[in-house]
């Protein structure tokens, strides 16, 4: 894996922002991360993440590029004879995370579309819920409608075919039991 950190202070870090100058900017890259973590360890990461002082505000960039993260629950079981959960797996593309002067983190992932990319931002919950009235419209090219009808076409096909499975069975459980109801 490939871990790059710039911590850039003073007048030349004043083309991030206007707060760099003062507090710094911080560009992260992590690059094909690969790690198994268990959930412990996050729930015990709370506290050390906890401070009294509100922070200053340093701007940032942390871009992570080909990752994958596998949580495991480490729980006690409850029933001796489970065989527990399932590792889950985080499997991270191309994202970016900004933090700006306002503090506010914003999320950038990145698509791949044919051989092209297309940058989508995601802001803050608060803003997307006051910006929900014109969500309609926002951000809907007219390039993307063709494949989003391609999209929903597929969708109906899946459920088709899922619906003709569930009939398949249900009529296969009534072939051994005819009193069998959903």
């Amino acid at each position: 894996p490939e871990v790059c950190l710039r911590l850039e202070v003073g007048p030349n870090a004043a083309v991030h922002s206007p707060l760099a100058v003062q507090n710094g900017f911080l560009h992260m890259l992590v690059h094909s991360y690969t790690a198994e973590l268990f959930m412990s360890f996050l729930t015990n990461l709370g506290p050390f993440l906890e401070d009294e002082i509100i922070p200053e505000v340093i701007p940032m960039e942390i871009e992570v590029v080909d990752a994958k993260i596998t949580l495991k629950d480490d729980s006690p079981r409850v029933y001796p004879t489970s065989p527990g959960p399932v590792p889950i797996t985080l499997a991270v593309d191309h994202v970016i995370v900004k933090r700006r002067d306002d503090g506010v983190f914003y999320l950038t992932g990145q698509q791949r579309r044919g051989n092209l990319f297309f940058l989508q931002e995601q802001k803050a919950p608060a803003e997307c819920v006051l910006a929900a009235p014109a969500a309609g419209t926002h951000g809907l090219q007219l390039k993307e409608v063709p494949e989003l009808q391609r999209e929903l076409q597929t969708m109906k096909i899946a459920l088709a075919e899922a619906n003709m499975d569930k009939a398949r069975l249900l009529q296969e459980i009534r072939k051994y039991n005819p009193l069998f109801q959903l």
